[in-house]
């Protein structure tokens, strides 16, 4: 276990690495106000931080870096809890102060946000198709017998597709048909939403329309609506490259090619419930070795139903990311439950 003094000297080093990215020496150390220690001391304790495995010196210098053992040690021991400046609070605020009933764009525009306050690449992902249920059906006619049919969940997830409508199909019968499909299909299992359509929804519809038979290949396409769709949000990808750690094109280009994969954030977002802060080789995905990943879940009534994340060097603003993280799941899980 560290001693006091140990613990006092590893978090001035962490703080000051993370806003620096430059090796921190004993002689910087000592000029800290709260740190009441020569610089011969500071040197020796740096020594045997850095034989514990904490601290590790990247060139021949004096100067010493945390290593994944000391940031792990910083966040779960050394890390102090901190309060959502009001600047970000307000920022964050104006986007869940949007009532709009497309959630997908607020969880996009919270995913542009979280990576400006944070300088950091973010991730949101969101609400899992599974288990989610119809709310309402939506059908906007367009020119030449074609139309846009939306499909909106229980979780505010929207879902749309380009459907033909018969062409001898009169208004009046349309407006019933989208009645007639929001009253039956409403609080359906996306999962049971082909079969449910065509044993109930069919049979109606064949003592409501007089040209049945047109329909059959419309309801096939609306029945596509349902298929699950990738919800994820990155956004910030750029800001990896303004940090010294990856100023080098063939450290960055595996971590660019990852944003690209649309099911990254499946694997880079822990299962785990709660906030998680995954550093270095703790990453369940190789390329992430030099990075750390903070994440939190947002809930519909105590139940996770997407997340959020942040990823950065390991040389991250810990304390800063963490309470936007939470303040955040904080927020979406109001909105969800507000919303829906």
């Amino acid at each position: 276990m560290l001693t006091e003094r140990q613990k006092l000297i590893l978090n001035a080093i962490v703080q000051d690495y993370v806003f620096s990215a430059e090796p921190i020496g004993s002689r910087a150390l000592s000029k800290h106000d709260n740190i009441q220690f020569s610089a011969a001391t500071i040197r020796n304790e740096m020594s045997d931080l850095e034989e514990m495995g904490y601290l590790s010196q990247p060139h021949t210098s004096a100067g010493r870096i945390p290593s994944q053992k000391g940031y792990r040690f910083y966040v779960d021991h050394l890390l102090s809890q901190v309060d959502v400046s009001p600047n970000h609070v307000e920022v964050l605020r104006e986007v869940f102060r949007q009532r709009i009933d497309e959630l997908e764009r607020v969880l996009q525009q919270t995913a542009a946000v979280l990576s400006q306050l944070t300088q950091y690449t973010s991730i949101v992902l969101g609400p899992k198709s599974s288990g989610e249920s119809v709310r309402q059906v939506q059908l906007i006619p367009l020119a030449s017998g074609k139309a846009v049919a939306i499909l909106v969940t229980n979780t505010g997830t929207v879902m749309n597709k380009h459907v033909h409508i018969p062409a001898d199909l009169s208004p009046d019968e349309l407006v019933r048909m989208v009645s007639m499909l929001n009253e039956r299909l409403s609080g359906t299992p996306l999962s049971r939403l082909r079969s449910t359509m065509y044993k109930e929804v069919s049979s109606e519809l064949s003592s409501i329309m007089e040209r049945y038979e047109g329909m059959v290949e419309f309801l096939d396409e609306l029945t596509d609506v349902s298929k699950p769709v990738a919800n994820v949000f990155i956004e910030g990808t750029i800001n990896m490259l303004a940090q010294p750690e990856f100023r080098d094109i063939d450290k960055v280009r595996p971590l660019l090619a990852l944003f690209e994969r649309a099911d990254m954030a499946r694997d880079v977002l822990p299962d785990q419930a709660g906030l998680q802060v995954r550093i270095g080789r703790e990453n369940a995905v190789e390329t992430l070795e030099d990075c750390s990943v903070v994440s939190a879940a947002y809930t519909l009534d105590g139940v996770p139903v997407g997340k959020i994340g942040i990823i950065g060097p390991t040389r991250m603003n810990y304390a800063r990311v963490i309470q936007i993280l939470e303040y955040t799941s904080g927020a979406l899980s109001h909105l969800f439950r507000e919303f829906l």
